[in-house]
């Protein structure tokens, strides 16, 4: 035989013989497909933000379909939605989840907030942070430089005046935002109903936060008294509303001497 055509033959015989031994062991080694858990996957949003308490989407998939949770209403981006089409897949109760937006209770702009530096490095928050905590006077204050707006798989935030805003429209209350910001100023707040929010998380006394901050809240407890709902409370000098009992009547915002209580509009999806 022709040495060429030999060599030829063994070789597609040794390629014969390895794609069958590959085939045979992909079926004895094949790990099993949970399909419940595959399908709950696919009507989640794939932002793998954490949210849930799981370490993303096909965690939170996999956790249902084992039954190490049976709690269908912890995907936020998903929202009430996709609770429904969990709960039809594994068979259990949907949930109602409210709306939620992520919100900076900071009004520190580059006019509110005084500058105690000017910083050149690195457009990073939390290295601009690591510096006597940024450029501005206000240690609790937005650095401004969008480590949130990175973070948000949304393009919900964007970088006004020096401090970030939050487009409601668009965020789905996934928490990276929150979970990125150095300076933990992100909360979320009710998007579907107007509430109150103080726009400061300046836990300095009053005089100090006043130096460095036009618009900070300066502890006086007004707004606390002025409240008809008893929802309003100090928490180490910042006032801070609770969203649950707030109504939106405003009493709080006009009796704030310094203009750090908004009240947010609520939105219609």
């Amino acid at each position: 035989m022709n040495p060429i055509l030999f060599a030829v033959c063994i070789v597609a015989g040794i390629g014969l013989l390895a794609g069958l031994l590959l085939a045979v062991l992909s079926k004895i080694m094949a790990v099993p497909v949970d399909e419940k858990a595959a399908a709950v996957e696919e009507v989640l949003p794939g932002a793998n933000c954490g949210a849930c308490g799981f370490s993303g989407c096909s965690g939170y998939a996999a956790a249902l379909g084992s039954g190490k949770t049976t709690e269908t209403g912890l995907c936020a981006p998903g929202g009430t939605e996709v609770s429904k089409q969990i709960a039809e897949i594994m068979g259990l109760a949907a949930a109602t989840l409210e709306p939620m937006t992520a919100r900076v209770l900071c009004n520190g702009t580059n006019e509110n907030a005084k500058k105690k530096m000017i910083y050149d490095g690195v457009d990073s928050c939390r290295m601009a942070s690591q510096l006597f905590g940024g450029e501005k006077s206000c240690p609790y204050g937005c650095v401004g430089l969008g480590d949130c707006v990175a973070a948000c798989p949304y393009s919900a935030i964007s970088i006004c005046n020096g401090v970030a805003v939050v487009d409601p429209n668009a965020c789905r209350a996934c928490k990276k935002c929150i979970n990125t910001c150095p300076k933990h100023i992100i909360d979320l707040v009710p998007k579907s109903r107007p509430a109150a929010a103080v726009l400061c998380k300046n836990h300095d006394k009053g005089a100090k936060t006043k130096k460095d901050c036009a618009v900070g809240c300066i502890g006086c407890t007004k707004c606390v008294r002025a409240c008809p709902e008893g929802a309003i409370e100090m928490d180490n000098f910042v006032a801070h509303v609770d969203a649950a009992k707030c109504t939106a009547c405003g009493s709080c915002v006009a009796g704030c001497p310094t203009g750090a209580i908004h009240v947010l509009a609520g939105l219609t999806e």
